[in-house]
């Protein structure tokens, strides 16, 4: 598992600081109306919409806001017109970065990414210079807590699931992209609580990252999470757990 992902799970279990929630849903709102705009308005058929309003609902975005959302990408209300870009990059330590945005003026977009990566001595690529290194996996979330190893493993198995792992107090099922929704359903089925869910990149190889570089590979993605447009920052490095918690 990349050193971000293990970040990820320590800002989750130190929790969304209140000043952070309105960027956040700034965020969910645009996913929630491109992906009505590309599959119809309707989250029982269209599984990328029900995906993000099952995360904004989980982020406890108001049941209007959702609606809104949809209605912009359905065409019922007027809205602003987002399409997704992604960047590839290198950061401190020569780690790959791939950051996923959506907005509504790409010229904005990519100076502002190109600003925060130069002022962290980090660069953009070409495309294609390291998507390569990361394969496009579903992971799902589940408190360690609630629920045994043994139990979450053998329904997420069952149902097609690639892997299981426990780490920070939680469970966290990999799986295909295609079996994503059917192995979160099997585990709610079986009545085993899912904290989150998503498709997500992880890399096929990790490099380390300590020290000075580190701390400034860690502050270079919140900074870049911080631009609306940037929907998500993944990187392949393995960073120490220690400094993980002790950072942000």
């Amino acid at each position: 598992m990349s050193g971000h992902n293990k970040w990820s799970q320590i800002k989750r279990k130190k929790g969304i600081a209140d000043a952070k929630r309105g960027a956040l849903f700034t965020k969910l709102i645009r996913e929630i109306t491109v992906a009505a705009r590309e599959g119809g308005g309707s989250p029982e058929s269209n599984s990328r919409l029900r995906l993000a309003v099952e995360t904004a609902r989980a982020g406890s975005m108001p049941s209007e806001n959702i609606e809104r959302a949809i209605k912009r990408g359905t065409g019922e209300l007027e809205g602003v017109h987002y399409e997704h870009v992604t960047y590839e990059g290198y950061g401190p330590g020569g780690v790959a970065l791939i950051i996923d945005c959506l907005t509504d003026n790409t010229n904005r977009t990519v100076s502002d990414v190109r600003y925060t990566l130069t002022h962290f001595d980090s660069s953009l690529g070409a495309g294609g210079s390291v998507a390569w290194q990361f394969d496009r996996k579903g992971q799902i979330i589940i408190d360690a807590s609630r629920h045994g190893e043994d139990a979450v493993f053998e329904v997420a198995i069952d149902a097609g699931a690639d892997d299981v792992t426990t780490a920070h107090g939680e469970h966290i099922v990999t799986t295909d992209v295609p079996r994503f929704h059917a192995v979160r359903e099997a585990l709610e089925r079986a009545s085993i609580h899912v904290s989150s869910a998503e498709l997500t990149r992880i890399p096929k190889v990790e490099v380390a990252v300590t020290g000075k570089e580190a701390t400034k590979l860690m502050r270079l993605i919140d900074a870049l999470e911080e631009i609306d447009d940037v929907q998500k920052v993944y990187s392949n490095a393995d960073i120490d757990e220690a400094l993980l918690a002790s950072v942000g």
